[in-house]
């Protein structure tokens, strides 16, 4: 049986305030209504991050009064593919930026021919 890294909920939110913080400020200036969040399980095994909301690119007038996007990073799913802490660093950048892009209208195909 593979041995699950350990990470405390603590120093796994500071890497992704880390992971945010390293995205281009020109993009996350465009960031409206979303809000990240940690959770620890995932509603499916395999699933790092999640994007839930109305992406950017389609809004239109009519988008106003509305719950904030969400973007929910996995912490025991990213935890459970990683063997080391820097692989738990690199992860978690890749899922970050990836469900942001989400919020900016790239689509996963898109984003897997990007490396994310």
């Amino acid at each position: 049986m593979t041995s699950v890294m350990e990470l405390s909920r603590e120093a796994f939110e500071d890497l992704v305030a880390e992971a945010l913080d390293s995205v281009p400020p020109e993009l996350t200036a465009h960031m409206r209504n979303v809000v990240i969040v940690v959770e620890d399980d995932a509603p499916e095994r395999g699933l790092l991050g999640l994007y839930q909301g109305i992406p950017l690119t389609e809004r239109g007038d009519w988008y106003g009064a509305v719950l904030p996007d969400h973007i929910s990073i996995y912490r025991h799913e990213i935890l459970r593919i990683c063997d080391t802490a820097e692989d738990v660093v690199e992860e978690v950048r890749i899922t970050v930026v990836h469900e942001i892009a989400h919020h900016f209208g790239i689509d996963d195909e898109r984003l897997h021919e990007l490396g994310y």
